[in-house]
């Protein structure tokens, strides 16, 4: 059986290349924003397990496979915050950020697919809290100029250049990353597929 990666994320690829996996990789094309104007009141973790779970079911399967999806969205005072997409919600962001901590949510579903309908579907977030650093204005500047934290949630790496401005986390490093491998594997389970059968 094989694993489908609904997400172009180079890093959940990554983290599942360096965990044993050579995942299939399917964009989704799901509209987030759309998606998010749709829910009824939600917390933060049903914000990122119900974007998870549009991406997971969006894109076309095997007849015999294992669909992941996955999304990230930073929750900082109060807001739930996803990619900032320009350099000036970017440096706004930082500016926010620096010196304080956030907590990353991610959420995850696992769809277990098999005669080409969907078998098994397990849903869940993971929660880390990330202690930012200060840079100072060059190095911000320098950041941002990269590109690098325009793309990703909350503006911000640990694997990349932004992994010099955050001071530490409490939590599982890999779903700040983007994809939670312990959680993964629980999903994994509850949908009776062992992580180990897809090494």
């Amino acid at each position: 059986m094989r694993l489908i990666l609904a997400s172009q994320s180079p890093a959940r690829l990554s983290i599942l290349r360096s965990a044993g996996i050579e995942p299939v990789v399917r964009v989704s094309g799901v509209d987030e924003d759309a998606l998010i104007e749709s829910l009824d009141n939600p917390t933060p973790e049903e914000t990122v397990v119900a974007l998870s779970a549009a991406k997971a079911e969006a894109i076309e399967h095997d007849d015999e496979c294992v669909i992941v999806g996955c999304d990230s969205m930073l929750l900082f005072e109060g807001e739930l915050v996803g990619k900032p997409g320009t350099p000036e919600v970017a440096r706004e962001r930082w500016q926010r950020v620096a010196g304080k901590s956030g907590v990353l949510i991610t959420g995850h579903t696992v769809l277990r697919v098999s005669g080409g309908a969907v078998t098994g579907r397990a849903s869940a977030a993971e929660s880390t809290t990330v202690r930012f650093g200060t840079p100072s204005e060059e190095e911000l500047e320098a950041y941002i100029a990269t590109g690098e934290p325009l793309h990703v949630a909350g503006g911000f790496t640990i694997d990349g250049r932004g992994g010099w401005f955050i001071d530490g986390i409490d939590g599982d490093h890999t779903s700040v990353i983007g994809i939670s491998l312990p959680l993964t594997r629980r999903l994994l389970g509850q949908v009776g597929v062992p992580v180990s059968t897809l090494w």
